[in-house]
């Protein structure tokens, strides 16, 4: 059953990373539901083409590198120029670091770490700063999302840089929804499985000894085929706009009272180790 309400008619919306993947997918959804967009990326190219494929839907795009303070603050105030109030961030800006199947503890490279922890720590809490400060000098309300990871909630889901980040924005979205509940700001995150993304099928080309580039349709099918083998809820294939859906869930009033929670859109896979066949 498809559920369509009107709850996404006015509300202004920002994406980071939205011009590919997850952000692309929400972006295209939240454009279907009547919201005004600004997607924020550094593919200038991919944006801007996302941007002007929507038309004539209130999309614009921006560029913003999301370590960038500076970027991150006019993006807000740019938007708060053009439409008044912010009333959804949705912080998805992510990098994967090296996915190598045999990178150990042993070798931890200190600069990667770094890198990864920018992007995807940094760049989400300077976007909460400025969303947060922008919702409430517009009378409080609003959502702040994030994305995290199901390598945020357990181990052994993906390399050690990548992992520390997802559980270190979990903690800040818990955090952040403490001390921004008393504007009203919610604060939430989402953990996706396995989405068979640009980023995570050249992550694992890269993996087998390829580079990176364009994906092609066949990579696609192969990456989700084998994150299906991995899952728990069988005859479902997990795609960047059940993401999508469950990002602009957590934006409406249907989720008027969910605050501080992490969203694990997994089929089930974090909740389980299977010693039996049950």
């Amino acid at each position: 059953m498809e559920m369509i309400n009107c709850w996404l008619l006015s509300p202004p919306s920002k994406v980071t990373g939205g011009a590919r993947g997850i952000g692309e997918a929400t972006v295209r959804l939240f454009a279907a539901h009547g919201a005004k967009v600004i997607i924020a990326d550094v593919e200038d190219s991919l944006g801007n083409l996302v941007a002007s494929s929507l038309s004539p839907h209130d999309v614009t795009y921006a560029h913003c590198d999301v370590t960038s303070e500076q970027d991150i603050e006019t993006l807000v105030n740019d938007a708060v120029s053009s439409h008044g109030k912010i009333d959804v961030f949705f912080s998805n800006a992510g990098v994967l670091g090296d996915q190598s199947k045999h990178k150990s503890i042993l070798d931890f490279d200190a600069d990667e770490f770094e890198q990864v922890m920018r992007v995807n720590v940094r760049g989400t809490a300077l976007g909460m700063k400025h969303s947060a400060r922008a919702m409430i000098n517009g009378g409080g309300g609003g959502c702040i999302i994030c994305t995290a990871s199901v390598a945020g909630v357990m181990g052994g889901l993906g390399p050690h840089a990548y992992t520390a980040s997802k559980h270190a924005v979990v903690g800040l979205v818990k955090n952040a929804a403490c001390e921004l509940g008393r504007h009203g700001i919610r604060v939430n995150c989402i953990s996706p499985f396995g989405v068979a993304t640009r980023m995570l099928v050249t992550a694992w080309r890269k993996d087998d000894g390829g580079g990176g580039g364009d994906v092609s349709e066949e990579e696609v099918e192969k990456t989700e085929e084998f994150v299906r083998g991995l899952g728990n809820l069988k005859g479902v294939t997990l795609r960047a706009r059940d993401i999508a859906e469950a990002v602009v869930f957590l934006s409406s009033d249907e989720s008027r009272y969910i605050s501080g929670h992490n969203l694990v859109v997994d089929g089930g896979v974090t909740t389980f180790k299977n010693f039996v066949n049950l």
